[in-house]
């Protein structure tokens, strides 16, 4: 993500104004820097500026001796709403402190002496983060301030978009809509929503799943019953048509209705008037209806399994709900929007999601969509004590969606190629000098951005003076 001078402000909290300066020179380029060298400074420049990603020493006056002063700044931060990410800075001899830092909420650390790059590349992820942050936050308010309709559907994504702008044309009529989608794209939510949005919004929502419902109890549901009809029925019931009466019915998985019950349904769709079981007199009803299926009606009518004149009858507005791996764009809104929801259930702090995690999220398949989505992210805020959700705890079939480091000998693309250059660059360095002090300050990089470099290329158990390839 490329940044343009001003969208992202970023705190530089050190009391060496050398290393201000350098920071300043570092980032100057991509965002809006602000100084500080207090933490009484920091903090009122959070509470002055709209800061969205801070770089902290943890050593400041006027107890450089500990971290106590980096870690209040830490704690500010965390208490903006959304949290401001931070970024510590540590010296070579300060790792535990650093790690420390993250335990309590600091978004990352780095170690001096400082690679630009390095800096620059990790300010970037955090800015990235502080904009999901931002986006999510916006979400929740737009749900607070309209609890209804359209806006409990989160998600930007052109599918989306496109069955939401049909819906929300036909909510405001009477006319019949055939939801189709994959379990667990939110077909219920978007009938609710439709309901919501329309003129009978006072009246009833009664939702049915024609599949949960035995076969030899789906006639007396829908229709009711008189008292004695059938043995246990001691007393009269209304079904759901009357209990719908003047508001929506939903039918919920409708290509599992049996050939008699869908004679019955065709008959009420075409005139609302029908007859309890074991009763002889009519009722009439208003309803709305709207049906939902996870299968492809068209190929039931030509295997014989749905009547060919009920699917046209309900097949009068269709909407089609894509599945979550077609709308990629809005796992991580949707992502950050279950994860808050799930930490106001459980009573926890709403988390921030790690970037490696959006990655992760984005890559996996999902064949129970949102729903799995949901259910995903309710587990990680429950088993996750820090204040950032991480990979940890993702399932093994999704840790192994994992998206992999380009490979070294895949010079077709051009990330390949640039970490095939890496790797023999940082070969090369490891070979003609004593030792990765030296091999760094060659390769222009700090120490610690090229241990890095060489964890994720896998060179750890290279010989320092083996030959580069």
């Amino acid at each position: 993500m490329s940044e343009i001078k001003g969208q992202v402000t970023v705190l530089v909290v050190d009391d060496d104004e050398a290393i201000r300066r350098q920071l300043f020179w570092a980032l100057d380029e991509q965002y809006h820097v602000l100084e500080a060298s207090t933490r009484e400074e920091a903090t009122a420049q959070l509470q002055r500026e709209k800061v969205d990603v801070v770089l902290s020493d943890l050593h400041l006056p006027p107890n450089v001796g500990d971290i106590s002063e980096g870690l209040a700044i830490v704690e500010a931060a965390r208490a903006e709403r959304p949290p401001v990410p931070v970024i510590v800075i540590t010296g070579s001899a300060s790792r535990r402190a650093g790690m420390e830092a993250v335990k309590r909420g600091a978004y990352g650390f780095f170690e001096k002496p400082f690679d630009a790059e390095e800096v620059s590349h990790i300010v970037n992820q955090a800015a990235r983060l502080r904009r999901l942050e931002q986006d999510n936050l916006r979400l929740r308010s737009e749900l607070q301030c309209s609890l209804k309709g359209f806006a409990h559907l989160v998600g930007a994504s052109r599918s989306l978009e496109r069955t939401l702008k049909q819906a929300r044309a036909v909510a405001p009529t009477s006319a019949t809509v055939l939801l189709t989608g994959e379990n667990g794209t939110g077909k219920e939510m978007l009938a609710l929503a439709i309901h919501e949005e329309s003129a009978r919004a006072d009246g009833p929502f009664i939702a049915v799943s024609c599949a949960a419902l035995p076969e030899t109890l789906i006639e007396s549901e829908l229709f009711g019953y008189e008292k004695g009809a059938f043995t246990g029925a001691l007393n009269s019931k209304k079904g759901r048509f009357e209990l719908a009466d003047g508001g929506t019915l939903f039918l919920d998985e409708i290509g599992e209705l049996s050939a008699a019950v869908q004679v019955k349904l065709l008959r009420v769709l075409n005139q609302p008037v029908f007859v309890r079981l074991g009763g002889t007199k009519s009722v009439t009803v208003d309803i709305r209806l709207i049906a939902a299926t996870n299968r492809d009606l068209e190929e039931e009518v030509k295997a014989g399994r749905f009547r060919e004149d009920l699917y046209y009858r309900l097949n009068v507005v269709p909407l089609c709900l894509p599945p979550l791996r077609e709308r990629r764009e809005d796992i991580p809104l949707l992502a950050a929007h279950f994860s808050a929801k799930a930490a106001e259930k459980h009573g926890r702090t709403p988390p921030t999601l790690d970037l490696a995690l959006i990655e992760a999220l984005q890559e996996y398949e999902w064949p129970g969509n949102v729903r799995e989505l949901e259910n995903l992210m309710e587990r990680l805020v429950v088993l996750t004590v820090n204040p950032q959700l991480g990979v940890e705890f993702l399932p093994d079939k999704m840790l192994h969606t994992l998206p992999e480091a380009a490979s070294a000998d895949d010079t077709t693309t051009l990330e390949g190629a640039i970490i095939a250059l890496k790797r023999r660059m940082i070969a090369a360095a490891l070979q003609l000098e004593d030792n990765k002090v030296a091999a760094a300050r060659r390769l222009g990089i700090s120490r610690s951005y090229l241990h890095r470099l060489i964890s994720e290329f896998g060179m750890a158990d290279i010989d320092i003076h083996s030959t580069p390839k």
